[in-house]
């Protein structure tokens, strides 16, 4: 098939699945980024040097699974995750040996001063300085040379017909606040300087989605990823959610909206307890995706009226499982949570250690083959 044709057919199946429509089959949706170097026998330090490397390992590897209908990301550079969490990243070659995963090193790097200094400066001013401060210096200008590939990377994927749902990740101030000041410390500011937080949460939100929302829509892409990790309600009281979290998501949620693009919820950890505060969004706008902790069934019976749910195949299956387990886990949530409004997926990344065969068995329970 021809791959432009093949390209737009894949495209529709996630839009119809999106939208909470019919689909010919349930779509499936690989995300991964370092099991790819390992089927392409490259170490993380050479994976890890060079978004274009990454996406030519990442293409290579989606072919040799088979079958999928997109991937979640064209390439992942590790130093971009400084900018989600604000903390340092050890690398393979570097800080760790060279076969070895990227870690995000968090320290206590934002001090209760620097509140003040969001307030007062601005949050991009503050950040900038921030990063040349505490992060390193060179690593900001080494982040933005390697988005600058961007274009090049979808035309990579786009040639091969294969949609990359997203180009840009958001989050709210909650998750870059914790990153920064370690989360034992930044709960405890939530308890004792909580409008002092608030304040520079208020400050830091309008310019958390504007150069993501940009960048997807500039790359063509439909959807963009609005992450959440230890903001879950797992992690935090019920009183703390409600103020310092979901408002935040709300606004972030609309704003992608309002620019026609479809908000992707990469909820990890357990959101379980507040799923049904999100029934407030448009139906068939949406995509709830999860990672194994969140309860999916309940998730459907919840949010199934309201979202799509992408997830959610537990990592210990891709790693420990057998090609069958794995099967016949798929067709069970094919069954039980699809085939309406379900986008087949693994909880989270991919795992480093993931048996190809398993990934493939993944894809063979949506499509039959």
């Amino acid at each position: 098939m021809d791959s432009q044709v093949l390209l737009a057919e894949r495209k529709a199946r996630l839009a119809k699945a999106a939208a909470l429509e019919k689909t010919d089959r349930t779509p499936v949706v690989l995300e991964m980024s370092a099991f790819s170097a390992r089927v392409e026998k490259i170490t993380i330090a050479k994976w890890g040097s060079d978004s274009l490397i990454q996406a030519q390992a990442m293409i290579n590897t989606f072919e040799k699974v088979g079958g999928a209908d997109g991937i979640d990301y064209g390439s992942l550079f590790p130093p971009l995750l400084s900018l989600l969490w604000l903390s340092k990243v050890k690398f393979a070659g570097k800080e760790l040996p060279e076969d070895t995963l990227w870690q995000v090193a968090e320290s206590e790097l934002m001090t209760i001063e620097d509140y003040d200094r969001i307030i007062a400066e601005g949050y991009p001013n503050w950040m900038q300085s921030f990063f040349q401060e505490r992060i390193g210096s060179g690593v900001f200008e080494q982040i933005m040379v390697e988005l600058q590939k961007a274009p090049k990377i979808m035309e990579m994927w786009t040639n091969r017909g294969i949609p990359v749902l997203q180009n840009g990740i958001v989050t709210i101030p909650f998750e870059t606040f914790c990153g920064a000041r370690s989360f034992a410390k930044f709960v405890r500011d939530l308890y004792k300087r909580p409008d002092k937080v608030q304040a520079a949460m208020d400050a830091a939100l309008p310019f958390m989605a504007p150069q993501g929302i940009q960048a997807c829509k500039g790359l063509g892409n439909q959807y963009i990823w609005i992450g959440g990790w230890r903001a879950a309600g797992s992690m935090l009281s019920q009183s703390l959610w409600d103020r310092f979290v979901f408002p935040y998501y709300e606004k972030l949620i609309h704003e992608a909206l309002d620019a026609g693009l479809t908000p992707i919820l990469h909820f990890d950890s357990d959101w379980t307890r507040d799923l049904e505060r999100f029934k407030v969004f448009p139906k068939g706008k949406c995509i709830l995706e999860l990672d194994g902790l969140t309860d999916i069934y309940k998730a459907k019976e919840i949010l199934g009226d309201t979202m799509c749910i992408m997830g959610d195949v537990a990592a210990s299956l891709f790693s420990l499982g057998t090609p069958d387990e794995v099967y016949k886990y798929c067709q069970k949530l094919i069954s039980e949570i699809g085939p309406t409004g379900f986008i087949l997926h693994s909880g989270c990344d991919i795992p480093i250690d993931a048996k190809l065969e398993n990934v493939q068995a993944m894809v063979a329970a949506a499509t039959g083959k």
